[in-house]
């Protein structure tokens, strides 16, 4: 196997219909010496078993079953983990039911490349957005950032889930240390990275609502960001973090 420059850590858990449009959009985009590494949490609709599939076909294309799930932040933990090992010099994160535009990827890699060590794809820069999004979500999206900002730090996406960690960036931030299981995980991901002096830059992305499948939004998830944010700013001013 050539040691990879850049993997695209794609977590799934019932994306059948998504997978492999997915995959095939992002085989247009990869830089070279590009991979594309699938994390499934044992996806009861068989999307671990078309990830094999196309891991079969597609030489750039890595899967990682894990048993159950076990939340978003252990998913892509386990990737990054994967990605380092092998020698990824860039990490990248993207959802797989097209709500980022895979056509966005060589943007983020290009701003780690011109000197940011965390690229974050963001709805609430200038030029971003959201589309097909409810009075709800909006509020809740846009509270949250508005939140974050004020308990933590001045980034306008804080939840965004479409990034590129340098290498050293990620390596820096003691991964296994995190035990954030829902979207939380984005934001700790980037305060981390900003408490330990890492240049963080934000670029505006259109963020498009899924067409096919189920959102994995839950109570839980949300109940656990309003918590662990405090948790998060009441750690730094103790030094522990």
């Amino acid at each position: 196997m050539s040691v990879p420059g850049a993997v695209v850590c794609l977590p799934t858990y019932n994306e059948r219909d998504n997978l492999e449009p997915m995959v095939r959009a992002l085989a247009q985009v990869l830089p070279e010496g590009g991979r594309v590494l699938v994390i499934d949490d044992n996806s009861p609709d068989g999307t671990g078993e078309i990830a094999d599939r196309l891991a079969a076909e597609l030489p750039w294309l890595d899967v990682l079953h894990r048993p159950e799930k076990q939340g978003l932040g252990r998913a892509y933990i386990d990737g990054f983990r994967r990605a380092l090992a092998e020698g990824a010099e860039l990490v990248l994160e993207i959802d797989c039911d097209f709500s980022h535009d895979p056509k966005d990827v060589p943007r983020l890699i290009a701003a780690v490349e011109a000197g940011a060590d965390l690229a974050i794809g963001s709805r609430y820069v200038e030029g971003g957005g959201t589309a097909d999004w409810g009075l709800v979500r909006r509020l809740l999206s846009r509270g949250a950032s508005i939140y974050t900002r004020v308990m933590l730090m001045p980034i306008q996406d804080a939840t965004g889930g479409f990034k590129c960690f340098r290498r050293t960036e990620l390596e820096s931030i003691d991964l296994e240390s995190i035990d954030a299981a829902g979207y939380v995980f984005q934001i700790e991901t980037t305060y981390r990275a900003l408490r330990k002096g890492f240049r963080v830059v934000e670029l505006p992305i259109r963020f498009v609502d899924r067409t096919v499948g189920e959102s994995k939004m839950s109570r839980a998830i949300v109940f656990e960001a309003i918590w662990k944010v405090p948790w998060l700013r009441a750690r730094s001013l103790g030094g522990r973090l």
